[in-house]
Order: C-alpha cells, then structure tokens, then sequence
C-alpha cells in the first residue's frame, strides 16, 4: 500500500486548537466493523456500548506527559528525548547550527554543552551543570497543528485524569475524554506506553513497507496481564494501549506482565491477537495512526468514517471528538 492511500482533506477548522471545557461531552462516532454501520453519539454514551457482565476490559495508558520542550536564553529549541541522568540529556534541537560539539546550552541558570551528535539521526546530547527548573522553563510539546504555544491550562487538560507514570512527550489522546465519573463505571486496567517523538514525524516514503517506526518503552503489569487473559473482549483505550498489548502477544503469544521497548508498526494485513475494539481520536493524514485504524477497521471502512466524519463536523485531533471501533 502507499502513503497516499492514506490521505484525505481536512478543512483547518475542524483541527481542534482548545479543549472542552467538559472533557466527557465530545462526540463519538460509533464505527461497527461487521456490518459498516456508523453511529453518531456522545463520548458519554459508551457505558451503553462496554459489558463488564460479558467480559468486556478497557485497557487505558497511564502514561503522563512531561514538560519536555524547552528555549534557551537565546531563542533557540531543545526537545529532550530522554533524560539519560538529571543533568544528561538527549534531545532535538533546532536549529542545528547552534548546538555543535561544544557549544553552550544556557536554560535560566543551568547552563549546558553539547557533548555528542548522534550520526543516525542528529539527536544531541546535552550535559548541564546543573537541573532545569522544570517547572520555571519547561513547556509541554503540543502538537504543531494546534497552531499556538502552551498555556498554564494545558497541564492539566493535556493530562488524563488517571495520568501517574511520568514519561510521555504527548499524551495517550483517546483517554483525554474520560472523567473520573465515567472511568468508575466501566471495567478497566492499565498499561504504560511513554509516547515518543515518533508521534509528530509523518510518514515520507511512498510505500508504507519502508517505513521505520520509532521505539517507545511500554510495561505491563501482573495485574493487567491478568485481567486481560480473563476478559473475553479487549478494547485499548488508544492506539497506544493497542500497540502495547499487541506487541506483547506477538512476541510472547500471549498478554504476560513485562516490559521493553516497541517498534511495532500495524497497518492493513495485521492479523490482531488481543484487540476486540478500539477508542481513538481522529488522527493525521497519511499518519501511522490512521494506518493501525484502517488495519483494524478496514481502509475501504476507514476513510468513510472519515469522510462521514468531517461531513458531520466532527473535531479532529488530539484535542478533538472520538471514534469507537467495535
């Protein structure tokens, strides 16, 4: 398959820039894969759709996204990556003329040099002399389509409300519209899946089997593995969730608690061994996101959805409405 078979048009005012004030009043367009039948509800009707009676577990990512995106004192952007040590980071940089071997790397007190460039893909690493006052410098990396910079706000909205394990750069969007109201009534478990970099890079070759994915570092709990070997439908809150307990089935043939990183890349012709439905915004064109919908959805099935979708006005994106697959 091709990149472009993926793509479609959004008019720019669907692209959700600000959150609900209500984070459990967003649209939900209900997707059924078998008969192709598409319904148009509220995100507050998924109780109507989810059974703990018949065995139904939602999986969510508790993931919490950190203020990763900072400016030095001249202007110029660092994204860290991964903090190696408190003072040693690896980061992206921009631009890259300003942060050659050797070059200061200033941040409010701290003050940094660039002590590696890494040759498979220009990362930098970063060695202060001391800790960036996060909470004085760090901003949260939004998503570039939302076309504005953080605000104080975001901290908290940018979170979901179960958000308790710190390492994400984006957030698991998909569990964005839960409350804790809503959470309670629904049968449920967690994994870990810290959202890297990846999320923001499109997809540049033509046919999707060239394409890299990025690795992120997920775990699986003793509790969840058992939950979902129990459950006689699976339904991952996001695809991030779905990417976790399909890597673990794949390479252990069944849900177990671990941890470890995952380059997995679904997308039409991916046989699923864990997911029986699944909750997730309405992601980029051409996207690997709208790939692993369209592998388990179907393209053809896809991409009416989303064409229904933007007929309907629904919001897109991180910030935006949802769809549920099942």
């Amino acid at each position: 398959m091709l990149t472009a078979d993926f793509d479609y048009h959004l008019p720019p005012e669907l692209i959700a820039s600000e959150p609900l004030v209500d984070r459990s009043a967003s649209r939900m367009m209900v997707l059924h894969r078998g008969s192709g039948q598409i319904e148009h509800r509220m995100f507050r009707d998924i109780g109507q759709f989810i059974s703990a009676a018949a065995g139904d577990r939602l999986v969510l990512n508790d993931t919490r996204v950190v203020p990763a995106r900072y400016f030095t004192n001249h202007g110029h952007e660092v994204l860290r990556l991964e903090p190696l040590t408190p003072t040693r980071w690896r980061c992206m940089v921009r631009p890259g003329k300003k942060f050659r071997i050797g070059h200061s790397v200033p941040i409010g007190e701290a003050t940094g040099t660039v002590v590696e460039i890494l040759e498979e893909n220009g990362d930098r690493i970063i060695e202060f002399d001391r800790v960036v006052d996060e909470s004085k410098h760090g901003h949260l990396a939004l998503p570039h389509y939302m076309g504005r910079e953080d605000q104080p706000a975001d901290r908290e909205r940018y979170q979901t409300v179960f958000a308790r394990q710190e390492g994400s750069i984006a957030a698991p969007t998909a569990g964005l519209h839960f409350t804790p109201e809503v959470l309670q009534t629904l049968p449920h478990c967690f994994v870990t899946l810290h959202v890297g970099v990846g999320t923001f890079q499109p997809v540049k070759v033509e046919n999707i089997a060239d394409h890299k994915m990025h690795s992120e570092v997920y775990e699986v709990s003793e509790a969840t593995a058992l939950a979902v070997q129990s459950a006689r439908r699976v339904i991952p809150i996001g695809t991030t969730a779905m990417r976790t307990l399909e890597t673990v089935a794949r390479d252990h043939g069944r849900v177990i608690a671990t941890r470890g990183s995952t380059d997995i890349f679904i997308h039409p012709g991916f046989e699923f061994k864990v997911a029986g439905g699944l909750l997730t915004n309405f992601h980029l064109p051409k996207s690997t996101l709208i790939m692993l919908v369209s592998a388990f959805a179907g393209k053809d099935l896809t991409m009416q959805a989303y064409a229904e979708a933007i007929h309907e006005r629904y919001r897109f994106f991180s910030y935006g409405d949802c769809m549920l697959i099942v």
